[in-house]
């Protein structure tokens, strides 16, 4: 994460000015572990797999997300911290401890942050999960409709494109919605220096695969933004720290972005989130020639 946090621009002074205080994101995935670096910021834990009522992570693969987006880095003085360590975490279960899940849970997951967005200050929802099988034209006809309805409560959405790329119609479901922001992920190659319009090459995700891209059955251009994915160390179920890559580890990158964006600008709407992800990017290619907006940088958004 301190790599990650040099390559996004996100130096000192803005660590010490913006930490996501005050936000609350809702985190669809394996569950979460408690973690010396998320403290008492877990508000509240939903088990769509088995329904069980204390946080926990079978899988591991919640508890690192959560440590990118929200780590405190307090049990590495601060090395590992996440982008936005002083936001408030609620966590939906959809994923059980192969990793597996169905669209049926994350329709439920995103069903529940809208019933609870009141409650627990709900500002975005991160979905690190991706799915390719034919999940039923009824279920993928209420996923847009449900996101819509999240966005128009004011939740921003980011999921993943997935790491079945970089061929064209890769991204995997949710990323394929048109609303959600959806994210590749990217390296830093050393082409171009970081903070000023410069290049930068797909690195690959998990497998050996690469980031997954569009465009969708709708003719949308998919990914829309990048960020870091690649060998990211981040919290572990064990207690401590543990290294990961894939599209998964680029999203809450982009989410912890949002949420200091949100501290920064509270009366953001969604929508003002998005087309301000999109002017304040640093232009790269991508695979094939696939257009984007580009990589996240941190001092363009908040400064």
């Amino acid at each position: 994460m301190d790599r990650v946090r040099t390559l996004i621009g996100l130096n000192r002074e803005l660590q010490n000015r913006f930490t996501g205080e005050g936000v609350t994101a809702a985190i669809l995935d394996s569950g979460i572990a408690p973690h010396e670096d998320f403290g008492d910021r877990i508000r509240a834990f939903a088990d769509f797999v088995s329904g069980r009522g204390m946080p926990y992570d079978d899988n591991g693969h919640g508890t690192h997300i959560a440590g990118i987006l929200a780590g405190s880095g307090r049990k590495s003085d601060g090395r590992y911290a996440g982008i936005a360590p002083g936001c408030g975490l609620v966590v939906g279960k959809v994923l059980n401890r192969r990793g597996n899940g169905n669209l049926t849970d994350i329709l439920k997951g995103i069903s529940w942050c809208i019933e609870h967005r009141r409650l627990y200050n709900i500002r975005l929802i991160n979905i690190s999960v991706g799915m390719t099988r034919d999940t039923g034209p009824k279920m993928e006809e209420r996923l847009p409709k449900l996101i819509e309805e999240a966005w128009s409560e004011g939740m921003v959405v980011v999921c993943a494109a997935g790491n079945n790329g970089p061929s064209p119609g890769s991204v995997t479901i949710p990323g394929n919605s048109r609303t959600v922001i959806t994210v590749g992920a990217v390296d830093e190659d050393g082409q171009g220096p970081v903070g000023r319009k410069g290049y930068g090459m797909i690195k690959a995700a998990g497998n050996g695969s690469y980031s997954g891209r569009g465009p969708t059955r709708e003719c949308v251009v998919k990914p829309e933004i990048l960020a870091p994915g690649t060998d990211i160390t981040s919290c572990s179920t064990s207690g401590g720290y543990t290294k990961k890559t894939g599209t998964s580890m680029a999203v809450p990158v982009v989410s912890g972005a949002v949420a200091l964006m949100l501290e920064k600008d509270p009366d953001l709407s969604p929508v003002e989130v998005k087309l301000r992800l999109y002017e304040r990017c640093i232009p790269l290619r991508y695979p094939y020639g696939s257009r984007n907006w580009g990589r996240i940088y941190l001092p363009y958004l908040l400064l």
